[in-house]
């Protein structure tokens, strides 16, 4: 498939987030959306077989009410429209939308990994001129740590300073033992 300028590709995991943007046209007819959301609510802390069993049941009905409430919807607005155009491209990656229904282990939307990578996205413009590709390899480097530290529920500040001010005396052999993922602070070893 050919992307055409301007067109931006998202990943095959398409996810009910995007479908937050109609809210204006179903305000008035309930909120399938905010059903859907309620089942996962309920199913969030349930082992894997258990949650597909229930989205299997009862979120299966409403991602087919949603699709037909859409289907209809799309009659109703102005072809060429970013309403139409959203619609469109709901329906016709409808399967990867509702993927998540089948498997109770992937998650139903993607909001966690949007979250994680909006600093980076949002900066992008701002680190387009870092001063050269070292510089920008080097902040790349640092951004990667600070996501990892993150992510391992570190506080990134108390992480970087630690590390840094160990880092001229570790022994290359235990360097590993300041990456995130392995990393205690001074005062916990």
């Amino acid at each position: 498939m050919e992307k055409r300028q301007g067109e931006h590709r998202l990943p095959s995991r398409v996810r009910w987030p995007l479908l937050r943007k109609f809210h204006e046209l179903w305000a008035n007819h309930g909120s399938l959306v905010g059903e859907h959301y309620a089942v996962e609510r309920e199913v969030a802390e349930l082992i894997p077989e258990e949650r597909r069993r229930i989205r299997q049941e009862r979120s299966r009905k409403v991602a087919d009410a949603l699709q037909q409430w859409l289907a209809g919807q799309r009659q109703r607005v102005p072809d060429g429209s970013i309403t139409a155009r959203a619609i469109d491209y709901s329906l016709k990656r409808w399967h990867a939308l509702t993927r998540y229904i089948d498997n109770g282990d992937l998650p139903a939307d993607n909001y966690w990994v949007e979250n994680q990578i909006r600093p980076i996205a949002i900066g992008r413009s701002n680190w387009l001129f870092a001063g050269s590709l070292r510089a920008g390899q080097r902040a790349a480097a640092i951004m990667s740590l600070i996501q990892s530290a993150k992510l391992n529920g570190h506080e990134p500040h108390a992480y970087l300073s630690d590390i840094l001010e160990r880092l001229p005396t570790q022994p290359a052999s235990r360097v590993g033992e300041l990456l995130p993922h392995r990393w205690q602070p001074t005062a916990v070893r």
